[in-house]
């Protein structure tokens, strides 16, 4: 068993980085100290380390880590494949803020664990990859890293497809690594030239380390060779369907994540109010508002890649890939597709001082569902604006947008006062009950407001004097559905509009 001989604390810690012949900012020291608090914390639930005393976790696992950067000059971005608690990655970004940093780990639970480190440090340029390399990685990178995780011969073959020419692979080795370094030089001669190889000593111990770095070769083409052809990387890593509207992609595996927890609050009107914006489902949706509305769009939010749509056009978006369990909590209409992050606009307020020709709607519904389809049946027949009264759900709640799609950004949008409160002056008020007049005998006027009853209550007391219209049923069926009763009153106005227009 390894004895404590030091106790724990970030005074300790320092006093070991500065005998390792460190001197580093205090700052600096306070990160790798709350790394260290974490990493401790989860380490027998989550098996990170099996080095158990405080001493030799500070000089085996960050001072090993610490020298990386002041043995060779990182590249940027940098894969840390295997990453497991965060070595080496997490260190060298606490060191060397410059270097974008790529932690790839396929265990979901250490995935959880990095993703958390990372937002409670709040280290910009740094990001987690929850899933085994190669895989379906497609970012583009200078270099990769790994520290004790496999035979150098095998991660070259991992990451040759990945690298681009002159990238570099670099390995954290222990003392007894020489025919293993031999033997992926041999083997990789054509591919990748053996550029460094360092050996040094962690001071004040007999620890003995190697630091190892391939370098990719440019291809050389012989003549005869036909070097128009793709190569095998260009093959792996050329970019799936969709992905020429991606920015940057940030991983997301953690339930913590407060971008996470901000997708999920914009799943409620609440949220959605708070936070400017909202989620839009539908494959079909989702590609007529990239088409024709990228500008509201905030980002894309998807699990699988092949689920994000191609569009043309320019612009790129943030893109945010959720393991497959936290999409799943997105995806409340379960259609398995990528979805749209959009803004949520300021509506302007309803004013009766002037009104344009035409229908001007008011939407009272408190079903988000039938708010979204009375849109799209509004901006279907071409009504003037639509004023969405208090108690109305929000058009941009997840249901609305499901049901209006792109519509929700062709026709203009008012808020306005309870239906209770509501009341106009110069211009006809039309209403919609099931004990109103029959509505293929009216004629609607040039300029009108269109008001249907709340889904049950139907129309308040105050509003019953206005003309009351009703759409003629067989017997024994009481109503109808009040976004379709508003979508048949707009229909028959817009034929009768047609009908008498010059």
């Amino acid at each position: 068993m390894e004895r404590e001989s030091i106790k724990p604390s970030l005074s300790s810690m320092i006093s070991i980085f500065e005998k390792s012949g460190f001197d580093l900012k205090r700052k600096t020291y306070e990160l790798l100290w709350r790394f260290h608090r974490q990493v401790h914390e989860k380490s027998d639930e989550l098996d990170l380390t099996r080095i158990k005393s405080f001493e030799n976790m500070v000089v085996k696992h960050y001072v090993d880590c610490a020298y990386v950067p002041k043995l060779i000059r990182l590249p940027s971005p940098l894969l840390d494949i295997g990453s497991g608690a965060g070595f080496p990655g997490i260190p060298i970004k606490i060191l060397v803020p410059r270097v974008h940093i790529i932690l790839a780990e396929g265990r979901k639970k250490r995935a959880i664990f990095l993703e958390e480190v990372c937002e409670l440090l709040k280290l910009d340029g740094m990001e987690v990859y929850p899933h085994k390399i190669p895989g379906r990685f497609e970012r583009p990178i200078e270099g990769v890293i790994t520290r004790a995780l496999e035979p150098i011969l095998r991660t070259l073959e991992r990451v040759s497809s990945l690298l681009p020419d002159n990238g570099k692979a670099i390995f954290m080795k222990g003392p007894n690594c020489k025919e293993e370094v031999e033997e992926a030089r041999k083997t990789w001669n054509g591919t990748f030239v053996l550029q460094k190889d360092i050996s040094y000593s962690l001071p004040g111990t007999p620890h003995k380390r190697h630091l190892i770095m391939f370098t990719k070769k440019k291809p050389v083409y012989v003549q005869g060779v036909d070097i128009s052809a793709k190569s095998e990387r260009t093959k792996r890593t050329e970019p799936r369907p969709g992905f020429n509207l991606c920015g940057q992609v940030k991983e997301i595996v953690s339930p913590n994540n407060p971008l996470f927890k901000k997708f999920v609050k914009s799943l409620k009107t609440r949220g959605i109010r708070k936070q400017g914006i909202a989620l839009l489902s539908g494959a079909r949706q989702v590609r007529e508002v990239l088409e024709e509305f990228r500008e509201t769009c905030a980002g894309i939010v998807y699990s699988d890649p092949d689920t994000i749509p191609e569009v043309g056009g320019f612009g790129r978006i943030p893109c945010y890939r959720l393991h497959r369990d936290l999409f799943r909590q997105l995806d409340v209409h379960e259609t398995g597709q990528a979805m749209l992050v959009v803004k949520v606009p300021s509506f302007g307020q309803w004013r009766d001082e002037k009104w344009p020709p035409g229908c001007t709607l008011f939407v009272p519904f408190q079903d988000p569902r039938n708010v979204g389809a009375v849109i799209r049946s509004a901006a279907a027949f071409g009504v003037s604006r639509i004023v969405l009264l208090k108690e109305a759900a929000h058009p941009y709640h997840h249901a609305s947008l499901r049901a209006a799609g792109s519509t929700v950004w062709r026709t203009e949008i008012l808020e306005g006062p309870s239906i209770n409160e509501l009341n106009v002056v110069g211009v006809p008020m039309v209403t919609l009950s099931p004990r109103g007049k029959d509505l293929g005998s009216y004629q609607f006027p040039q300029s009108f407001c269109l008001v249907p009853g709340l889904e049950g209550p139907g129309l308040p007391k105050g509003l019953k004097k206005a003309e009351c219209l009703s759409i003629p049923m067989v017997q024994g069926v009481e109503s109808l559905n009040a976004a379709m009763a508003t979508g048949i009153a707009l229909y028959a106005w817009r034929t009768q509009k047609t009908q008498y227009s010059p």
